[in-house]
């Protein structure tokens, strides 16, 4: 069973060029992870929305024990971190219906 990762983004606004040319950064990072399946953002469709995370990774543990506690997360928070207020809170996921 495969889980997804859901966070709503919520980018400084003016910032959104920059923004997302550190999550084109950052996407190496996640991808390169055990347990990642498939990383998916989209864009708001208005001014002073939030972006949408979806990952899809093997298990929890996959994301919040291997990911969040590796060297690649820090290096993930570094790069886009600065640009949420206020920080992202994660939800999970489990089967599709």
């Amino acid at each position: 069973m495969a889980v997804l990762e859901h966070a709503l983004l919520p980018v400084r606004a003016g910032s959104e060029a920059a923004f997302e040319a550190a999550i084109a950064a950052a996407r190496p990072l996640i991808a390169a992870s055990p347990g990642f399946i498939s990383l998916e953002i989209r864009r708001p469709t208005g001014t002073g929305q939030p972006y949408l995370l979806l990952v899809e990774w093997r298990s929890v543990e996959d994301h919040r024990d291997g990911f969040r506690r590796s060297d690649r997360y820090e290096q993930w928070r570094a790069l886009l971190h600065r640009f949420y207020d206020p920080i992202p809170e994660v939800s999970y996921f489990g089967d599709k219906l």
